[in-house]
């Protein structure tokens, strides 16, 4: 089976393991799983089928097969009296929900004329590892590790019937302003740990987050979070953020301990959370570019900070004329180079430029869950690209 050409997941389906039974597997197997293989992480290292294939696949391939097979396993976990034609149905029909401006993936069902190439075409276009220009890119890690959204939004929407895309907005929003807290609690923060709070701070789409010292829990909503999965999911991914080439200082040490605590799972879980992120990243830190760095946060500012710079200036003509086109970005982007523009002029400015970048299919990581962190990037380049009188009081 190879995953990167038509025609997969009929051969995925058809050639499955019978020996590995994943239509029986619990909803709790399918994430212990995931989480050993690295999905959870955002760096799939292997995959939880095939294991014993002969087959060299890449870190793209293994992260298809193992968002396709955890979509898969839910489904059966869920529905009974399953099969698989309805099962591709019921993830066209939900895949179709969270497309709801039809700019991501809508162009994929364009051409395909089978549910099985529709359903690989809006895969691949989830699975965001283009390793030409986001290789050891931060951004492509955490897209990609919150690739899980998908699998507990489609349970939600197998177990409701209902729209799931409120659900998924504000789980990525819950997780974002967690990772956000996190990274604040560091007892030592240098001035790349600094710039990294301020572009998690700036970069929150979906509610205002104090960015002051009495930041809390109490500016997110965790009480929502009832299933045991979607805890884990908080706190792996909370604890993913926290890492670094030493022990946990006083300051992380507490704030996870009291994260365990808002979603009241015992110590032990915390325990294990953390441990297994570290297990996993010095089993494999040698195939994880991002981690190879001695200080991740420099490495996520100065490396994304290029990415970003190269994406704008290719596109700096089509930039200019989409901006130009809407009167209020400009009038927002020219204040900002003499003042401080409030919250709500600042959301105004992010959500017309997340418009922009629909128009620009090589801006499209801006849309894409994750890609909200780039944002205040995009922000700073904008000046360099208008003209001068923009500028002449900078």
């Amino acid at each position: 089976m190879n995953p990167s050409t038509s025609g997969w997941i009929e051969k995925f389906l058809r050639d499955l393991n019978p020996d590995q039974h994943i239509s029986e597997w619990s909803f709790e197997k399918l994430y212990s799983s995931l989480r050993r293989v690295g999905f959870i992480y955002g760096t799939s290292v292997n995959t939880i089928v095939y294991d014993n294939s002969e087959i060299i696949y890449s870190e793209e391939e293994k992260t298809k097969i193992n968002l396709f097979t955890a979509l898969v396993v839910v489904y059966y976990d869920t529905i009974e009296n399953a099969n698989k034609e309805d099962c591709l149905e019921a993830l066209l029909q939900f895949y179709d929900f969270l497309d709801t401006k039809k700019s991501i993936f809508s162009f994929t069902n364009v051409l395909p004329t089978n549910k099985n190439e529709k359903l690989e075409n809006i895969i691949h276009a989830r699975i965001q590892t283009n390793e030409s220009i986001f290789k050891k890119n931060f951004s492509h890690l955490l897209t990609n590790a919150l690739l899980f959204i998908d699998v507990l939004a489609f349970d939600y929407y197998l177990i409701h019937d209902k729209n799931p895309f409120d659900y998924a907005a504000k789980l990525e929003e819950t997780l974002t302003n967690t990772v956000f807290l996190a990274l604040k609690s560091k007892e030592e923060q240098d001035d790349y740990d600094k710039l990294l709070v301020k572009l998690f701070a700036s970069s929150v789409r979906y509610t205002d987050i104090s960015t002051e010292e009495e930041a809390s829990f109490d500016y997110i909503e965790l009480d929502p979070y009832t299933d045991d999965i979607e805890k884990k999911y908080i706190l792996d991914l909370t604890s993913l953020a926290v890492w670094n080439d030493k022990e946990l200082d006083k300051g992380e040490q507490i704030f996870m301990s009291a994260l365990g605590a808002e979603l009241q799972l015992p110590d032990d879980v915390v325990k294990e959370s953390i441990d297994l992120v570290i297990t996993f990243i010095n089993d494999h830190k040698e195939d994880i570019s991002f981690f190879n760095y001695s200080h991740p946060a420099l490495h996520f500012y100065q490396q994304t900070s290029r990415t970003v710079s190269v994406l704008i200036l290719r596109n700096k003509k089509r930039l200019i004329k989409e901006i130009s086109e809407s009167k209020d970005l400009m009038v927002l982007l020219g204040q900002s180079t003499v003042r401080d523009l409030s919250k709500q002029e600042k959301k105004k400015v992010k959500q017309q430029l997340l418009d922009v970048c629909k128009t620009i299919p090589s801006l499209a990581i801006f849309i894409l869950p994750g890609g909200s962190l780039l944002l205040p990037l995009l922000v700073k380049f904008i000046p360099k690209l208008l003209p001068s009188a923009f500028n002449e009081n900078k």
